[in-house]
């Protein structure tokens, strides 16, 4: 087997694990999308989604959120962790009513010209609010990419660069949500659940080695 035959019987077996696989933050527009994954960051999804209905309902729009302050956000915010996230959201509505006529860009530049928006963020944005094709790597798509095989790579900018190599572009925005799924699922950061892993047959990860021997 090729490594692309590889890659690709990865991604076939992750689409049958996950089919329906898709965004577990809760938003409904570009804006909403900004806030929920910045909030998201070094948070979980579910904290976030506790947090979001208020945020929403009393800063509905960015220009409403432009024209708070970092202090009045805070409190909606705080269980998400790091005081500068309030800071960051209230900047960025204040950015993009200054900069961007008060729309959400849609470009990775414009996007990571927002304070507190890196490439992770900015390619969550672009491929859950319009349907860009990006590869965004957070925490679990890096673990997860990695053991498997599908990047090969000690950062996170190589190993976004090597799997939109390693993954056809169409599928770019599929395999980030399958890939998480898999990593909160079965292929955890400390105990990978290599025993019951449906990829482990393909999967470069030590332990699925060992798992495949111990199976002979």
């Amino acid at each position: 087997m090729t490594k692309t035959q590889k890659n690709l019987a990865i991604l076939k077996a992750l689409e049958t694990l996950y089919p329906d696989a898709g965004p577990e933050l809760h938003f409904s527009n570009p804006y909403e999308t900004l806030v929920a994954t910045i909030l998201s960051a070094q948070s979980t999804d579910v904290q976030v989604n506790k947090v979001t209905p208020a945020v929403f309902r009393d800063f509905p729009t960015v220009a409403d959120m432009a024209a708070t302050t970092p202090e009045i956000l805070l409190p909606y915010v705080r269980s998400c962790g790091f005081r500068s996230k309030a800071t960051n959201i209230v900047q960025a509505a204040r950015d993009i009513m200054e900069r961007f006529d008060g729309q959400v860009p849609n470009t990775l530049e414009g996007l990571t010209s927002l304070k507190g928006v890196g490439r992770k963020t900015a390619n969550v944005v672009l491929a859950n609010a319009f349907g860009v094709p990006a590869m965004a790597v957070d925490t679990h798509v890096f673990r997860v990419s990695n053991r498997l095989g599908l990047a090969q790579a000690a950062s996170v900018e190589k190993t976004e660069q090597q799997l939109m190599k390693a993954i056809p572009k169409h599928l770019w925005n599929k395999a980030h949500h399958w890939l998480i799924f898999h990593g909160r699922r079965v292929c955890k950061a400390q105990r990978p659940l290599c025993a019951s892993c449906g990829l482990k047959e393909l999967c470069a990860h030590p332990q699925s080695e060992k798992e495949r021997k111990a199976s002979e």
